[in-house]
């Protein structure tokens, strides 16, 4: 997660794209809401500038980028810096860990997956939102990156990869919610959540760290 340079140079265009885009921004929290745990102690990593931590009650984060990291710690948030690859927290510590719109921006996603998995308590959360790459919206991402100073270098994943991906580092799916059904962002209204995916361009997963069995 060390692709920082576009958030330190355009915070501020950041930060208007949630003003312009505030239907798709709620729409997005609504679906991480009914997946993100009502009580424990919980972290984002990858907090950016806090847009998803303040509303879903999440009072810490882990965040390389300067800029963004001042936006969050002026919004309340309590911001480490770090990445996701290396975090610098402690084992089995939290019972849920939240990453949303980041994992496009990882420079190693499984060791960021293996990451959260040691940070998390036993038995505890991991709540992962993306927009699906095999989804319309996704595809027209992947499509016109260039043009964008954030999705530049981006590496976008399709619901079944990150799934994939999430097992592989011990991780069991809980449960999934979807949202932003209308195929691009121009939407009238807020999204309504469904279970699954396959419909929604924005995905959110919840897993579960699975035990360690021993011989």
């Amino acid at each position: 997660m060390t692709k920082t340079a576009p958030f330190d140079a355009y915070y501020e265009r950041y930060e208007e794209w949630f003003e312009r885009n505030h239907l798709v921004y709620r729409s997005e929290v609504e679906a991480l809401r009914a997946l993100v745990p009502p009580d424990g102690l919980g972290v984002e990593v990858g907090v950016g500038s806090g847009r998803f931590a303040v509303p879903l009650g999440v009072r810490l984060g882990v965040e390389p980028s300067v800029k963004m990291a001042a936006i969050a710690r002026a919004r309340g948030i309590d911001v480490v810096s770090g990445t996701g690859e290396i975090l610098p927290l402690k084992s089995e510590f939290f019972d849920y860990v939240l990453m949303v719109t980041t994992i496009c921006f990882l420079d190693d996603i499984s060791a960021s997956f293996r990451e959260v998995f040691r940070i998390l308590k036993p038995q505890g959360k991991f709540i992962i939102g993306f927009i699906d790459a095999a989804s319309k919206l996704g595809r027209e991402y992947e499509r016109n990156k260039e043009k964008s100073v954030f999705y530049r270098f981006a590496a976008f994943f399709s619901v079944d990869e990150v799934v994939s991906i999430a097992r592989e580092a011990g991780f069991e799916i809980e449960s999934c919610a979807q949202t932003l059904f209308a195929g691009s962002l121009g939407i009238e209204d807020v999204e309504p959540v469904r279970e699954g995916h396959g419909e929604g361009a924005f995905v959110g997963l919840r897993a579960v760290k699975r035990p360690k069995h021993t011989t």
